[in-house]
């Protein structure tokens, strides 16, 4: 039955394959001789098969590991640099009328608070975003066509994109909300959205039933194939993901890059970003049901073994994980995280009271924006909130070719310093302005063409003076 260029979701996320391919890696996964042809393969920059992956996730030989770990973090600095996407997410509302036993928004829950910001409500709640220093944020909002239709969203984008206070701006919207039909993907596309997202949860589809026992989200092949018709409207980047906890991590593992092998040969262009959230505890979520059985280590070796599979694609993780959970991962393959997030409908603009709980799920990393920011360039990290490449139209097959060139450096690398420095300048208090200044003077080293790094220092000048948004 597997199809990688098949439209049918249980064809190119094959059921047979998964497990077939997860008994290879069983298998194999102490044979030094196929593991170092597989790393051989890796080392060249070009990704790994699903089942080649499987085998290095499998691996226990130590040594090996640690080939495994210094390869992801190579890759990762080739084609990313040091530089950190800054992003925070924005939560319209929990409506919903879904069943997922996993998430406190499900249709049952009788005692969460239901929320769904008016456009007023989100001028203050965005205003509150933009003091902060954001310039990226990702919409969610439950599935329920009465209080969440798909003309709530677009009026909302249009809301936040019209958002201007003092020098602050939100230049690029990304979007997670349910699967939809091909027409509404359009009318996101042409609603100006960066990255369409969507977690499949599980891909093990028997399980992903079970999981969905009631409402639109239950169709597994309709949610599974949800990329596909939102690539047909138009969006050219879109953002897969899985709950790691939910169950097997080797199947869902094998099911992403499945996902993301489809995508590449039958739409051109794979994955823009791949996400690896782990459950967390939420409001009537039985913690002996759902216990986020996947340690530090395994998740570790997830975002490795992701990275060196697909290089191309960014990495997310969000602050769901613990500040020393971030930052083992870091270096490992993440090229987004989130900052000073909260995952209730609202509560930037004001803490939200206790009684009023609206959280999807319990945030484990609670410092501000500019706390992470300073903790970043303290480990030479360049914290980013550069929107470029989306706005000058570098989206889909033409973002993937410039990365794969090796050519961004010169775009993101100095977009990334000039961000930096407009984040300094509005936004960062005296400690973190002070570190941030000299990573700027360092990092402007990197910058190869001379041409190019002249600009940017002339650009970085007009910054400090108060001119803003400058970009390649």
């Amino acid at each position: 039955m597997y199809n990688v260029m098949s439209p049918k979701a249980e064809e190119f996320i094959s059921h047979e394959e998964v497990l077939a391919s997860l008994a290879y890696a069983q298998e194999h996964k102490n044979d030094r001789e196929l593991i170092d042809e597989i790393l051989a393969k890796a080392r060249e920059r070009k990704g790994l098969s699903h089942r080649e992956a499987a085998v290095l996730l499998d691996c226990e030989l130590e040594d090996k590991n640690q080939e495994i770990y210094a390869l992801a973090e190579q890759i990762k600095k080739d084609f990313y640099g040091n530089r950190i996407v800054m992003f925070a997410p924005l939560y319209l509302s929990n409506y919903c009328i879904n069943g997922c036993e996993y998430c406190p928004y499900h249709l049952k829950n009788k005692h969460i608070a239901r929320k769904k910001l008016t456009q007023e409500e989100i001028v203050k709640e965005v205003t509150a975003l933009q003091d902060m220093g954001h310039k990226r944020l990702a919409l969610e909002a439950g599935e329920d066509p009465i209080n969440n239709p798909i003309e709530y969203i677009l009026e909302c984008i249009k809301t936040i994109y019209g958002i201007k206070h003092k020098n602050g701006a939100i230049r690029r919207v990304n979007v997670n909300i349910a699967a939809t039909t091909i027409e509404n993907y359009r009318k996101l596309k042409e609603a100006g959205i960066g990255t369409y997202i969507l977690f499949q949860e599980t891909y093990h589809k028997e399980s992903y039933e079970k999981l969905h026992p009631t409402g639109p989200k239950h169709d597994y092949a309709y949610h599974t194939e949800a990329m596909d018709r939102a690539m047909d409207g138009g969006i050219d980047d879109v953002g897969l993901g899985v709950l790691f906890g939910l169950n097997n991590y080797q199947y869902d593992f094998t099911g992403i890059l499945m996902h993301a092998e489809h995508l590449e040969a039958y739409k051109g262009v794979g994955p823009h970003t791949i996400s690896v959230p782990r459950l967390r505890r939420a409001d009537d979520i039985d913690p002996d049901v759902f216990d986020n059985g996947i340690s530090d280590e395994i998740f570790a070796k997830i975002v490795a073994c992701i990275r060196i599979a697909v290089p191309y694609t960014g990495m997310i993780v969000s602050t769901r994980e613990s500040q020393a959970c971030r930052e083992k991962v870091l270096h490992l393959g993440i090229s987004q995280i989130s900052g000073a997030s909260k995952t209730s409908v609202g509560g930037y603009a004001q803490p939200e009271p206790e009684e009023e709980n609206s959280a999807q799920f319990d945030v484990s990393d609670n410092r501000t924006l500019d706390e992470v920011v300073k903790w970043l360039m303290e480990m030479d990290y360049v914290p980013s909130f550069c929107t470029a490449c989306y706005r000058e139209g570098r989206t889909g097959d033409r973002f993937m070719t410039l990365l794969k060139s090796g050519q961004i450096v010169n775009c993101c690398h100095p977009n990334a310093l000039m961000t930096l420095k407009e984040y300094l300048e509005d936004y960062a208090s005296e400690q973190t302005r002070t570190v941030g200044d000299k990573l700027i003077e360092k990092e402007l080293n990197v910058i190869t063409n001379p041409k190019v790094k002249e600009k940017v220092i002339d650009y970085l000048a007009n910054i400090h003076k108060g001119e803003r948004d400058f970009r390649f």
